[in-house]
């Protein structure tokens, strides 16, 4: 009998053990799902970036000059410098929503990790941001005449630094989420870290198009964003406890 009531114990131990964890993922996907569903039926709110980046593109060959020598010298910086402010455009809405109808305050609330919930927001901006921005940049890049050769490098990098982008965004978005007018104070405080994204990924695309190897470019990159993945989350929800509990 105390054999069976330890095995019961085991078990419970064990049941109780996977809770937390079987608890996590259904509370990841359940965020993921939901600012899905929400953006979709916002649909402005994903096409507005998109459209800010394809009329930067368009209107600079007007403004400038048609020679495509010129307009391929500055292509690489011209079509990061529009992705950059095109996610940052939609950055200040990305917990506002949360905050304004009260769901922001049960997230601080519930029993599993800030930090991974507010990553799984951070995916699906990125999902609907950065990585759009990244699939249409090689098919903007033709209006700049843009060498062809270097089209999968400008997409490769782009999808990594929006990435990046979007998780040091967060961090601002979620430090003036409690702001009635934070759309300026949160560029004030994001753009000096895009700078570094900023500079790397011009600069794979520049090598690429001069022949030499982007590789070291696209490393750096990387490193930024797995630095982002470790840091990001914690500022995040850090950030967030401050806005509501100041």
């Amino acid at each position: 009998m105390n054999g069976s009531d330890s095995k019961r114990d085991n078990g419970d131990r064990q049941v109780t053990a996977g809770e937390p964890r079987g608890g996590l993922t259904v509370a990841v996907w359940a965020t993921l799902k939901r600012d899905l569903t929400l953006l979709m039926r916002r649909r402005s709110e994903v096409l507005n970036p998109l459209v800010f980046f394809a009329l930067v593109i368009t209107l600079f060959p007007i403004g400038i000059s048609p020679d495509p020598e010129l307009l391929a010298t500055i292509a690489p910086g011209l079509l990061w410098v529009a992705a950059l402010l095109a996610a940052l455009l939609s950055l200040d809405s990305l917990f506002r929503g949360d905050y304004e109808d009260g769901s922001l305050e049960q997230l601080l609330l519930t029993p599993q990790p800030l930090p991974m919930l507010g990553l799984a927001k951070v995916a699906v901006h990125w999902l609907l941001t950065g990585l759009p921005l990244a699939l249409m940049a090689p098919v903007l890049g033709i209006m700049l005449a843009l060498p062809a050769g270097s089209y999968l490098i400008l997409a490769f990098s782009l999808a990594l630094g929006t990435a990046s982008l979007s998780l040091i965004g967060a961090i601002g978005a979620a430090l003036t989420v409690g702001l009635s007018r934070g759309g300026v104070l949160l560029s004030l405080l994001v753009l000096p870290l895009y700078i570094p994204v900023l500079i790397f990924g011009a600069g794979a695309v520049q090598a690429a198009i001069m022949g030499d190897g982007a590789a070291a470019h696209l490393a750096i990159l990387g490193a930024l964003l797995a630095l982002s993945l470790m840091l990001a989350p914690w500022a995040i929800a850090a950030s967030l406890r401050i806005s509501i509990n100041g």
